[in-house]
Parts: C-alpha cells; structure tokens; sequence
C-alpha cells in the first residue's frame, strides 16, 4: 500500500523521505495548513520575557519553527530557562534552532507515548511554585499540562505563535486525492493529528456528489489512541495504533503489507 503523509508540509516531506529510505511508497499530503499568527508583534515581544521565565513548552515542531521565526537578531536562549518538549520530533527541532540540549526537558525515549501526560511524568516531581511558565501553542488544543502545572502552583500564560488552517489543495494534491478514493484498499492514511482527520472528511463533503465519504474499506495508522478514537469515527474500516517514532510505524507498516 501506498501511505499517504499527512502531517503539516515541514514535516511532511521528513517522512516521506524517512519511509522512502525503509523501501515503502510513500506520498505527501499536508491536511493541516501552518500560517503566521495574527499578532506576530505579540510574538517577537515575548522574547524579552524569557529569560524570567522557569520553563518555556513547545508543544509541536511547527510551534517551534513559528516562534523562533520571529526571533530576534543575535538572539541566544536564556542559560537558567529551560524549555520543555511533548517528543523527540520537537525536541530535534529545538535543538535545531539552538537550544542547548541538556536544557530541553521531554519524555523519555521509551516513553508508551509522546503527548502531555508522558512530559508530565518528567515534570511533575518539581517545585513549581511561583515558577513562571509560557505555553507556546496554536489556537486549538488541550489545556492539560497548563491546568496540571497550574495545581502546583505554576504561573502559566499561553502564547499563540502560529494558525492551523484547513489545506488549499492545488490541483497535484486534489489529484492524488481522488487516486486514494478511487483505490481506497491501496492507501493507507497516516494520521499524526485528529485535525487533519477532520479537515479529510471536509474536503470529502467537496466530493460528496461523486465519492461515497466513508472509509470502510480504507487502512489509517494512527500515532495516538486519542487519532485512532477519531479515525474509527470517521468510519475507516482498519485503524492500526503505533508509537509515533519513525521505527515503530514503518514495522506497524510492515506488518501488514502482503
């Protein structure tokens, strides 16, 4: 089967490129559009604040690469804040933009999953009284881990540093999504988001007068129980569950091609 991508279109392209080299087919096709903030000025002048700051979390890569975007010139990260990661995909990406690693506090590598509760089981034996905490983030998401350090008395505010938007899909794209309608057994879908599940069955509602919108006889690996809750959902007939690192989900790959 041929997988399908589709995470945002920085990482997407990463795994293709990463399933390609373990000798799976693979495809892009982001369903979750990354765009700048609203307020980007908001942004920029939350650098000034970080070096009064405990812990600064990132919740994704993309939350990442849009905060540091607005960075400013000759800017270095504070050397008594530390930052904190969901998983080794935004942890790279830290790293990345300069980071100190041994300043980067994430869940561990064997960790069952990489999501706020995994980084709280590093995080919660500490004295987060008074500490003041930043929550770099998008519009939509959970409000776990900001509700947990605030119990412990943590002071947190949330700053939004990017959008997340349903795809503009150019014709390339809307090609390759009528193939996977057209030979749905020959897919599979890989989901990292319960986003882009929904902006999936949107676009299908576009369709709707050609295609049948279900997913009966379609394949979906999911990275977390919460996507695979939503993919079955959706209606797809077969929702593999695997952790989401690059070795766990080619062998949950491979362990059902023919």
């Amino acid at each position: 089967m041929r997988v399908i991508v589709t995470r945002p279109h920085a990482q997407a392209g990463e795994w293709v490129e990463a399933l390609r080299a373990r000798g799976l087919e693979a495809i892009a096709l982001p369903l979750i559009e990354i765009v700048a903030p609203a307020d980007l000025q908001l942004v920029a002048d939350s650098f000034a604040s970080l070096a009064d700051r405990r812990l600064v979390v990132f919740v994704s890569p993309n939350a990442v690469l849009q905060f540091f975007a607005r960075a400013p010139a000759g800017w270095c990260w504070p050397a008594l804040t530390r930052a904190a990661s969901p998983g080794p995909g935004t942890t790279r990406s830290l790293v990345a933009v300069g980071v100190p690693a041994e300043l980067i506090d994430a869940p561990a590598a064997d960790a069952p999953q990489f999501d706020s509760e995994a980084l709280w089981q590093t995080l919660q034996s500490r004295d987060w009284h008074g500490a003041r905490v930043l929550l770099v983030r998008g519009p939509q998401g959970r409000d776990w881990l900001a509700a947990r350090l605030a119990e412990q008395g943590a002071v947190v505010d949330t700053l939004i540093a990017y959008e997340r938007r349903p795809p503009r899909l150019d014709p390339a794209a809307r090609e390759l999504l009528e193939e996977t309608l057209a030979e749905p057994r020959g897919h599979l879908w890989l989901f990292s988001s319960s986003e882009a599940i929904d902006h999936l069955q949107a676009l299908m509602r576009e369709l709707g007068a050609v295609h049948d919108p279900t997913w009966r006889t379609s394949h979906a690996l999911a990275t977390h129980p919460r996507i695979a809750r939503r993919a079955r959902e959706a209606g797809f007939g077969a929702v593999l569950e695997s952790r989401p690192t690059e070795e766990a989900v080619v062998a949950c790959i491979q362990s059902i091609r023919p």
